[in-house]
């Protein structure tokens, strides 16, 4: 699920995501200051939109982005139900951005630039193919999940590179907006005491 606000742009609305419709089969459905948007085929739930969004609660963001937080949700679902919405909204609150290590590294069978990576970040190991040229096994990296949300509102999403399937995204600290980062291309290569599987936003 993804949460955005910016009320320059787009005025006093939050816009919750939770999935894609196709233009065609989308539908609404508004009560009080919410819209309900589903596809009208399955009857899913695509997101909501929050009118006057302000007037719930205190919205923080960054760059239209809103950091999806325990109290946030239990917000969100409060509003919607005070507007007459009784569906009650899931989400995954583990870290989107975590360390990893590169367990072993091998050459993209349809791509010459391509690496194929398994990556362990610690409750789970991922298969990320990446473009870097200085990726290898043995790294400490920073890998964006599935879900994660970059700075630049990229969605990292499930994703199959040259008939590879992929889950995740090896960063470089550019892609991380990091302070200083260099501008040649490759991934953000972090020292041995960062601890796998650790949130690296709260390093």
């Amino acid at each position: 699920m993804r949460v955005s606000y910016n009320k320059e742009g787009v005025g006093d609305t939050l816009l919750i995501s939770m999935t894609e419709v196709s233009e065609e089969d989308r539908a609404f459905e508004k009560k009080g200051n919410a819209v309900r948007i589903f596809n009208s085929v399955s009857g899913e739930t695509a997101g909501y939109n929050l009118f006057n969004a302000s007037s719930y609660f205190v919205i923080k963001s960054s760059g239209g982005v809103v950091e999806l937080t325990e109290n946030l949700l239990n917000d969100l679902n409060a509003s919607l139900h005070q507007n007459g919405f009784e569906e009650q909204l899931h989400a995954d609150l583990s870290p989107k951005f975590v360390v990893g290590l590169v367990e072993s590294k091998e050459k993209h069978p349809n791509a010459d630039k391509l690496s194929i990576c398994q990556v362990n970040t610690g409750r789970e190991k991922l298969q990320i193919v990446c473009g870097a040229p200085n990726v290898d096994s043995g790294q400490k990296v920073v890998v964006a999940k599935v879900g994660a949300i970059m700075p630049n509102g990229l969605v990292i999403k499930d994703a199959e590179l040259r008939g590879v399937p992929s889950s995740g995204m090896i960063c470089s600290a550019k892609e991380l907006d990091l302070p200083d980062a260099p501008q040649e291309k490759g991934i953000l290569v972090l020292d041995d005491h960062y601890e796998i599987g650790a949130d690296f936003l709260k390093k």
